[in-house]
């Protein structure tokens, strides 16, 4: 366990995780706030703290879930034509479906992003919320909707790192706790540094939409799926690491010029 946590693969994993997790959760972060300011002052952080630490527990649990779902690896039924192969399996449906789903949530969010980017703030803010533990169930809903793209990012980006998957598991809690840890400390340097860059938030989108495309491969491959004698090769995590440095040296590079203007200005 531990020679795993220590690779390279396994490093490369957390940091990319944990840096996904925290910058998708700024939204989260905001509504949490959201909720939370409907309370009096001196109750506020607490329901906030609260919150987050029953987040954490929720994803948790639900990382078990998902990860005992793509443990099942056995075919239960098999697709056989002149020209399609395919075994299907619970690992398969699971990150097939789970791809599906970031590659309609993220583009739903950029698309909501642009064209209506108060419209879950207004929703919020039009619930009544009067007492410590309706913020906190306000907080844990909030969460739960959130968490679903999150252990999603999670599954693709640890699926295949080793043969046992528990493995990975443990990796998926490690960064999810890591994240949550972070987002409590510094919650509010986080969010005036997404306010000053969004393109930060839509470039996190974007990658979910590169890891939704690769969950449905790896299902692919996962299945043994072939058309026409062709099979579907794994994609290797390298390149997702590669993608997603190169996406955040090109960010930086732009914040860069974009301060040197700003500063002769």
């Amino acid at each position: 366990m531990i020679d795993f946590l220590l690779s390279g693969d396994a490093i490369m994993a957390l940091l990319t995780l944990t840096f996904l997790e925290i910058i998708l959760g700024i939204d989260n972060i905001v509504f949490i706030s959201i909720a939370a300011n409907k309370l009096p002052e001196h109750q506020r952080a607490k329901a906030t703290n609260i919150g987050l630490l029953l987040a954490m527990v929720q994803r948790i649990i639900l990382l078990f879930f998902v990860s005992f779902l793509v443990g099942l690896k056995e075919p239960f039924y098999t697709i056989e034509t002149s020209w399609l192969h395919i075994a299907i399996s619970g690992q398969a449906i699971i990150l097939f479906l789970g791809g599906l789903f970031l590659i309609y949530k993220s583009t739903s969010e950029i698309r909501e992003k642009v064209e209506t980017p108060s419209h879950d703030e207004d929703e919020i803010k039009g619930k009544k919320i009067n007492t410590l533990s309706q913020a906190i169930t306000q907080i844990v809903i909030i969460d739960f909707i959130f968490s679903i793209d999150s252990i999603l990012t999670a599954v693709g980006m640890t699926n295949g790192l080793h043969p046992n998957h528990n493995y990975a598991l443990v990796l998926m809690i490690i960064a999810v706790v890591i994240s949550i840890g972070i987002m409590i400390t510094f919650a509010n340097p986080i969010r005036n540094f997404i306010n000053a860059h969004p393109s930060m938030q839509i470039l996190g989108l974007a990658f979910l939409i590169l890891i939704g495309f690769m969950l449905i491969t790896e299902a692919a491959h996962l299945s043994h799926t072939s058309f026409f004698g062709q099979t579907v090769g794994a994609v290797p995590k390298g390149y997702l690491y590669f993608a997603i440095a190169f996406s955040l040296l090109v960010e930086f590079i732009n914040f860069k010029i974009q301060k040197g203007k700003v500063s002769k200005k």
